[in-house]
């Protein structure tokens, strides 16, 4: 379906530009997530610039920004801190050495503190970097192929997991045996017969899966929260079985933290679920705002990467500007008393759209943790991403994101992304986003 805003005068210069973009630039963007077709019809907004929580598009707007990057931005646009690591680090220091630097352990021993799971950690540039590794490290250690990962999660865009991110149901097989449906055409042939494919929060689904092929399994690639179809949350005790199933079968139970990691605490998901994975990724929270990743874990396992048995390679990795801003942003984000605040601000906040929604008689609620939310606007409770695909309304959430829009706050316009909260946004600006958030509820109602 093609959409038009509302009120376009509000954007003509992003209008201009992308129409210009479009004529060098594959769909006017560098990325799908900014695309026309991932919800930003009939053109994605172009950023003036950021600061703290707010951002400024090209026309002059202002916006309570709760896109914030699609994550990186977990302190908000150019914090001071991070910022004058990194310029120290340029000015006094350069960017990229082939070489290492101490401060690179001094990072490393920092994550290892705050993250109970992790022995020893490598850097990477991105989270799907890291997830390649994560797999080889698994396929190696167990010597076997096969990968169970879950429809609905995306986990980058390698060929070897670019799979089942949101299919067609009608071509993904049955609900509890769903069939492996590549994101997109030019998948080398083949790498779907090592991916076991299921749906997750089914406990059951996976017992089955591990009892037919556990010996045939290297790892189990999962988020602790799903966060790339919305916010779904764990059903109590979920996590916990996956854990002891997959210990169980001596299979690598790999967490992807790429969004949850440094956001739902110090410690990730993982630290605020209390769940021990073998192996896990981080990379959105770990850079206040720079590209940079890691994978850590299991010594016995990241011990295959010493003498390069398992070669992880870059020339970018841990560069100067990296290195600087995560250490930066690991201190920033360690001062006691931190996340709690944030926690306390976010409550509020559910609550209060809650309360809106739930006074406007809409079928919708909120489902999230921490940080990090979406509003569902569905008439049933969605625990995977079967439930999403069929119950979720996609035009109903269009009329509410443009609304917001319209009143100053920004998100991303699909159903199937998050709102993020920053330790940026103060009080003020979550009454400021409730009292829109009333005003559009209204027009939905």
């Amino acid at each position: 379906m093609s959409h038009h805003y509302r009120h376009p005068e509000r954007s003509p210069k992003s209008a201009a530009l992308f129409k210009a973009a479009c004529e060098l630039i594959p769909g006017g963007v560098n990325s799908t997530a900014r695309a026309v077709w991932s919800g930003w019809d009939p053109y994605p907004l172009f950023v003036d610039r950021g600061e703290g929580a707010y951002l400024y598009d090209v026309d002059g707007n202002r916006y309570t920004d709760y896109l914030l990057g699609l994550g990186p931005m977990i302190l908000g646009h150019r914090p001071k801190g991070i910022t004058a690591a990194v310029v120290k680090a340029i000015e006094e220091r350069g960017t990229v050495f082939a070489l290492p630097t101490a401060d690179e352990a001094v990072l490393a021993q920092k994550i290892i503190n705050f993250i109970p799971s992790i022995d020893m950690l490598r850097l990477c540039n991105t989270g799907t970097e890291a997830v390649i590794y994560a797999i080889r490290l698994a396929r190696t250690f167990t010597g076997r192929q096969k990968l169970i990962r879950f429809e609905g999660m995306y986990h980058g865009f390698s060929d070897g997991v670019y799979w089942s991110k949101h299919p067609k149901i009608d071509e993904a097989g049955p609900d509890h045996a769903p069939h492996a449906v590549p994101q997109g055409p030019g998948m080398a042939k083949g790498v779907g017969e090592n991916l076991v494919i299921l749906p997750w929060n089914d406990v059951d689904a996976l017992r089955d899966a591990i009892d037919r092929h556990g010996h045939e399994i290297a790892a189990v690639l999962t988020e602790a929260v799903m966060c790339n179809t919305g916010c779904i949350l764990p059903k109590p005790g979920y996590l916990e079985a996956m854990r002891e199933l997959t210990a169980k079968a001596g299979i690598v139970l790999v967490f992807d933290e790429v969004i949850t990691g440094f956001r739902l605490s110090l410690a990730g998901a993982q630290g605020r679920l209390n769940i021990r994975p073998d192996l896990s990724i981080f990379a959105k929270g770990l850079g206040g705002g720079f590209p940079v990743a890691a994978l850590g874990g299991r010594r016995d396992i990241m011990s295959l990467v010493s003498d390069g048995t398992v070669s992880m390679a870059g020339t970018y990795s841990a560069n100067a500007i990296a290195v600087a801003a995560a250490n930066a942003a690991m201190d920033e984000l360690s001062v006691p008393g931190k996340y709690e605040a944030l926690d306390a601000r976010c409550a509020r906040f559910y609550a209060g759209l809650e309360r809106l929604l739930k006074d406007a008689r809409l079928d919708a609620y909120v489902v999230g943790m921490g940080p990090v939310l979406q509003v569902w606007f569905a008439k049933h409770p969605i625990h995977n991403y079967r439930d999403a695909a069929r119950y979720a309304s996609h035009d109903l959430f269009r009329l509410w994101w443009e609304g917001m829009l319209e009143r100053g706050v920004l998100f991303h316009p699909g159903a199937f992304e998050n709102l993020f909260v920053s330790f940026a946004h103060s009080d003020d600006d979550i009454d400021a986003t409730l009292e829109a958030a009333a005003a559009v509820i209204k027009t939905l109602r």
